[in-house]
């Protein structure tokens, strides 16, 4: 199989071919914040906003906190500060999706992940089915390890 090089928005705004040299960068947003749950977040737990420059678990059994923001990149201690991903992909080890995720042995790759409703702050691959939950998507897993953030609007059943 040939090998074919993808098309990227040139400097004059028209398509062109991915230039030698040249690599596609994986863009990701992310933000400093003042974490204000009663417990220290883990990486990977899912979080919404909670006031101004601060986050808390989300969770999708009530309207105040379903809407996610993004994932922790790492442990943030209670009223500290720390790093909040948006959007991308974010890596973390088998062992701390297992946590946020309630797996073993990582993400099931290919599987779409949405917010919990029985425990805050953490991903699950099982939608809600329970009327007054939310379904929130949060993203897919591209691997054990690797998790594509793509948060959807929640749809109240």
């Amino acid at each position: 199989m040939a090998t074919k090089k993808p098309l990227v928005m040139g400097s004059d705004g028209r398509p062109q071919q991915l230039q030698s040299g040249d690599t596609i960068a994986n863009a990701a947003d992310t933000g400093q914040v003042t974490q204000t749950a009663a417990a220290t977040l883990v990486a990977g737990n899912a979080v919404y906003t909670s006031g101004a420059d601060a986050v808390n678990k989300a969770q999708a059994n009530a309207s105040g906190t379903k809407d996610v923001l993004g994932l922790a990149t790492a442990a943030i201690s209670s009223s500290a500060s720390g790093t909040i991903q948006t959007n991308g992909i974010v890596a973390l080890t088998t062992t701390q999706w297992d946590a946020v995720a309630g797996t073993t042995g990582g993400l099931a790759p290919n599987a779409i992940y949405f917010l919990d409703p029985a425990t805050a702050g953490k991903i699950t691959a099982t939608p809600p089915t329970t009327a007054g939950q939310y379904v929130c998507e949060v993203g897919r897993a591209l691997s054990t390890t690797e998790f594509l953030i793509d948060i959807r609007s929640p749809i109240l059943l």
